[in-house]
């Protein structure tokens, strides 16, 4: 399992060692010290840690809240707590505890707090400014290493995350967290052989920990091999039953092989494990979509409202914006769609707490399936809008998924004006949704770049994402077969 965090980075700015200079004092310490009056706060600080790294993600929230019970002042732990927790009331309060106390903290402590509050409240330049500088005084702490590269891999940038991921293995040869994310690049590139060698070192240094097989069976999944990724599963739950991430993991790939009752049966079982509501509710959206890959779309309704209803009711505006905007994909009436993007942008108005980096992509994410039903729907007007808003949004905000819906908005409307040329620039920057992959085969297709388009089809006919574009697109693209083979 790779670690999903609730807030954005921009990535474009980010530098990759060596950093650039800034003239940084170096710390004084190998790694970003802790600082705490409480030494037993400093040993469950560490502990949850461990935890972290290890993907035990709400037991390490446990740990920081209990850390911070034992010194109520420990502002590091309310950053961590902030940026780890999938609760936006939790997450809002320990951003403001851990801004207020950062006087009192090392001057690590503090670049660290800034980088976390910073990204989350979308003052991306001052974040990422306060990451280099962080990276820069401490070269020589892996974990700070891992988790940057680890955020931006999340973000598609895998040669820079490699670069990062690489320095920590150079700190230390053996530190898993760096180990696990190394392979995910290397599996995003499709470079599966150089995975599975770094998922056996990553086994070999964990082998009594859960999240080894787990992310084994992600990878082999992502390559196509289904039994070997339930095989790897398994493995992880004999070694924790409660491991819901490969429970998860399980439904998700019989729902990818097509028997969806199973998948729904198996993604029960997690619910049932789920320690968090944040976390039941994105397992009922992976179960909610079972029932578009069935083409039951009125199925679907029901199983997709009642979880935006629930979301709404638990103040979990993020989770209650992407179930309307799930919806919206599979609707074959494009008023009913565009409806559906309307509530699901409401959604994301309905409290302070949703930290403004969350509430961006997501936006980004709604005008970019606005834009292609309205030119569906023949709103052209509303198509154009949607492309400007989305403009004005890439050119003040560099995150990497904003950027990529805005990418995938320009070229699907692009490609309606017949300009070509223009829109496969457009959808070249957008490789790894479905929707552009399509469409851009198409445009290579008008274009009479046959090679270009073969390469396209095969790269789309290869995805194994459990996602709604995934499920709408790619098992029609494997029914197919692209000109020139």
């Amino acid at each position: 399992m790779r670690r999903t965090h609730y807030f954005a980075l921009l990535l474009c700015l980010f530098f990759v060692v060596p950093l650039l200079a800034h003239h940084i004092k170096p710390g004084t310490t190998r790694t970003l010290p802790v600082t705490t009056s409480s030494p037993k706060a400093r040993d469950l600080y560490q502990r949850a840690i461990e935890d972290y790294t290890n993907f035990y993600l709400e037991r390490a929230n446990i740990g920081w809240r209990s850390a911070i019970e034992a010194d109520p002042n420990f502002a590091l732990a309310y950053a961590w707590i902030a940026f780890n927790s999938h609760n936006p009331d939790e997450a809002a309060w320990a951003r403001g505890r851990a801004k207020a106390l950062a006087p009192k903290a090392t001057p690590g402590e503090q670049l660290m707090i800034q980088w976390i509050t910073n990204v989350q409240e979308g003052n991306y330049l001052a974040g990422i400014a306060a990451l280099n500088d962080l990276l820069e005084m401490y070269p020589k702490d892996p974990l700070l290493f891992d988790v940057a590269g680890n955020w931006i891999m999340e973000r598609s940038s895998h040669e820079r995350a490699e670069k990062l991921l690489e320095h920590a293995l150079t700190l230390d040869k053996n530190y898993a967290p760096a180990l696990n994310d190394l392979a995910y690049c290397y599996a995003q590139e499709r470079e599966f052989d150089k995975a599975i060698a770094a998922m056996d070192r990553y086994v070999a240094v964990l082998p009594r920990q859960p999240n080894p097989q787990d992310s084994y069976a992600e990878i082999v999944r992502m390559s196509g091999n289904y039994d070997a990724a339930l095989e790897h599963y398994r493995a992880a739950l004999k070694l924790d039953p409660e491991f819901v991430s490969s429970q998860v993991g399980i439904a998700d790939t019989y729902a990818l092989m097509g028997d969806q009752s199973q998948a729904r049966l198996e993604y029960d079982k997690a619910l049932a494990m789920a320690t968090t509501e944040g976390d039941r509710l994105d397992y009922r959206l992976q179960r909610d979509q079972t029932w578009v890959r069935e083409n039951n779309f009125a199925g679907a309704d029901k199983a997709f409202t009642a979880t935006a209803e629930k979301a709404h009711a638990t103040g979990l505006d993020l989770e209650e914006a992407k179930a309307y905007r799930m919806m919206s994909l599979y609707q074959t009436d494009d008023a009913i769609a565009l409806k559906d993007l309307q509530l699901a942008e409401d959604a994301l108005g309905h409290s302070a707490n949703l930290a403004q980096s969350e509430h961006d992509e997501e936006k980004a994410r709604i005008l970019r399936y606005r834009t292609a039903r309205a030119i569906q729907a023949g709103q052209k007007d509303l198509a154009e809008q949607s492309v400007k808003q989305l403009e004005t949004m890439a050119a003040a905000n560099r995150d990497e998924r904003i950027q990529s819906s805005y990418h995938g908005a320009a070229g699907t409307w692009l490609m309606s004006q017949q300009k070509t040329d223009d829109a496969i620039s457009q959808l070249e920057e957008d490789m790894d949704n479905p929707y552009s992959l399509e469409l851009l085969s198409r445009a290579y297709a008008s274009a009479g770049s046959t090679d270009k388009r073969h390469e396209v089809e095969v790269r789309l006919r290869a995805m194994n994402t459990p996602t709604m574009e995934q499920a709408l697109v790619v098992p029609a693209a494997r029914s197919r077969r692209p000109e020139g083979e």
